[in-house]
């Protein structure tokens, strides 16, 4: 599906161009700060929430910069994707936004907010079983049949350049507030996101550890990172954090994060939805479970912070009204 330039690694001028390429299309996103959340803590803690950005998520960086780098003439015919919901709805975004059709391959189990919001879109969606049907080799065949090409989401250089915007935006927005973080903590899935954002963080921000944060049932890329070469889980990965269900890191993504990334942290499912009770209460954010396990590695002391300065990023909003209900009045959570 890639070719071998893709697989090159997106150096930190790549990100700071896919930067202009998004300036007057993305958000830049707020980076917050709660007194309640710090007292909660005893620390100095900061979001950047990406549950802000166009379509509720860090994905548009990322689909917006890979389908405005490909040749006018290879994405004529339109774009196929597979996703869970937060790189469709991206995708299909960039997509209608640059007049050309989307198709994408979304999991029967994905949140029905976020195929609802595709379809709102403009994509035409592709149901498959996640647990019987391989979605790569799915979307291969769609882009055959359609003749177009395949918009990944997160193993390709032009979608981490993207995604590592992230990045440079929490380095400009700390030196603006006269802080150095003393770590950072990133959800990961596929690891597209960290990728980039550690990238960034390598020349904006040196010397400031990144941490990824998975689900405790889906903690590949922490089981990889200890081992040193991509690890894959076996088994159906089963979590509330839908966007993180990934069983192995990427290629790309991995060969980046090995080199760059801090150790990894797990979070149980209900530490992330206790976290999304925090957010909503302390931040009057509104996050999805997968976009919350940044802050539940601070809230849940996986990651201690007491005393420190740290930057969580919530990388998305794309919650049910169940799963969000659910996380607001579940007593027994934490």
């Amino acid at each position: 599906m890639n070719s071998p330039a893709d697989l090159r690694p997106p150096d930190f001028d790549s990100i700071v161009d896919a930067a202009r390429l998004l300036h007057g299309v993305a958000a830049v996103t707020p980076l917050l700060r709660s007194d309640a959340l710090d007292a909660r803590l005893d620390a100095a803690v900061w979001i950047k929430a990406e549950c802000l950005q166009r379509t509720g998520s860090f994905k548009f960086r990322g689909a917006w910069t890979n389908i405005s780098r490909l040749p006018a003439e290879d994405r004529s015919c339109g774009v196929v994707a597979y996703s869970s919901g937060n790189h469709a709805q991206a995708v299909a975004a960039a997509a209608m936004l640059h007049d050309i059709p989307a198709t994408i391959a979304m999991p029967q189990d994905a949140p029905a907010i976020k195929r609802t919001r595709t379809e709102g879109w403009g994509a035409a969606v592709r149901s498959f079983d996640r647990n019987a049907e391989d979605r790569i080799e799915l979307a291969r065949a769609l882009a055959e049949e359609r003749g177009c090409p395949i918009v990944p989401p997160y193993d390709h250089r032009d979608t981490i350049a993207g995604q590592g915007t992230v990045g440079l935006e929490i380095a400009s927005q700390c030196r603006a507030l006269g802080i150095v973080p003393d770590a950072v903590v990133v959800p990961c899935g596929g690891g597209g996101l960290i990728a980039g954002v550690a990238t960034a963080l390598k020349t904006a921000m040196p010397g400031v550890p990144v941490h990824p944060c998975e689900p405790a049932a889906g903690d590949d890329t922490k089981r990889s990172l200890e081992a040193g070469r991509r690890i894959v889980l076996t088994g159906p990965v089963r979590s509330v954090c839908d966007s993180l269900l990934a069983d192995t890191p990427g290629e790309l993504t991995f060969e980046i994060n090995r080199r760059t990334l801090a150790p990894g942290i797990v979070v149980t499912d209900a530490e992330a939805l206790y976290a999304m009770r925090i957010a909503f209460g302390d931040l009057k954010l509104v996050l999805e479970p997968g976009g919350a396990v940044g802050l539940a590695a601070l809230i849940s002391g996986e990651l201690p912070c007491r005393g420190r300065t740290v930057v969580a990023v919530a990388s998305g909003g794309n919650v049910d009204a169940e799963i969000f209900g659910r996380a607001l009045r579940d007593p027994d959570m934490h």
